[in-house]
């Protein structure tokens, strides 16, 4: 299967004091086109440097990083911001949905950054949120908001789901629920959407179709599995 993201020997390095930090040293891996890809690794390993350098929030030092044949690592920051805003679906920990706008308008409003969106009305029916269109985020739960930014972020229609620790916050139960949506938006049969989710959850490894260990801003391993589990085959 062809290679949709390559990361070749990528360094992100900061400085602290008259100290030089590598959160990501020397990074190597691909990532094929539809595969849901867990990144492990814990606190400091490197995992939401790497998730902002593919969705183009931040820039490598070294080394290149290519999406779908574009070489994004040579990117400006307007190139970058176009990138992002074409190709890229966030998913945060805590949600980071508008508290002072509906459920419905928090989803309507990635259409004033990209051109052809899904309708929001859709994308809620397809979360189970359609009942619940007119209310604002202080009358969800925990799991009803982050189905609102799953269906913000899906209704970009991107090529790229990004999430960062997006059962986190959650109960297993409903962390699983979570999980199930995600799911649904990739298929590596039929080159559907890619969706990379960070944690240090080992369990979601479990459903994955492709692995990446970090630690201490290295890749420790890549493993590809050819028979990921359902859902509701794990025992949260």
């Amino acid at each position: 299967m062809k290679d949709f993201i390559v990361f070749d020997n990528v360094t992100k390095s900061y400085k602290i004091g008259e100290k030089e930090y590598n959160a990501l040293d020397g990074a190597s891996f691909s990532v094929s086109k539809g595969e849901f890809v867990v990144v492990l690794g814990p606190s400091g390993a490197g995992k939401s440097t790497l998730l902002n350098l593919i969705g183009g929030m931040d820039e490598a030092t070294s080394g290149e990083i290519i999406v779908n044949n574009r070489k994004i690592s040579d990117y400006k920051e307007k190139e970058l911001t176009k990138y992002r805003a074409e190709n890229i679906g966030f998913i945060f920990q805590f949600y980071n949905i508008l508290p002072t706008l509906t459920v419905l308008e928090n989803v309507q409003i990635i259409n004033d950054i990209v051109q052809k969106p899904r309708g929001a009305k859709r994308v809620l029916k397809q979360v189970g949120l359609i009942n619940h269109i007119n209310k604002f985020p202080s009358e969800l739960s925990g799991g009803e908001q982050q189905r609102v930014s799953i269906a913000r972020a899906i209704a970009k229609d991107p090529q790229i789901i990004l999430a960062d620790e997006p059962t986190g916050a959650l109960d297993s139960k409903t962390g699983a629920e979570v999980l199930k949506l995600l799911k649904e938006q990739c298929d590596r049969d039929n080159d559907r959407n890619t969706v990379i989710v960070v944690t240090h959850n080992t369990l979601i490894s479990e459903i994955a179709d492709r692995v990446i260990k970090l630690k201490n801003g290295k890749v420790e391993s890549v493993k590809v599995n050819k028979n990921p589990k359902s859902v509701d085959e794990v025992t949260w």
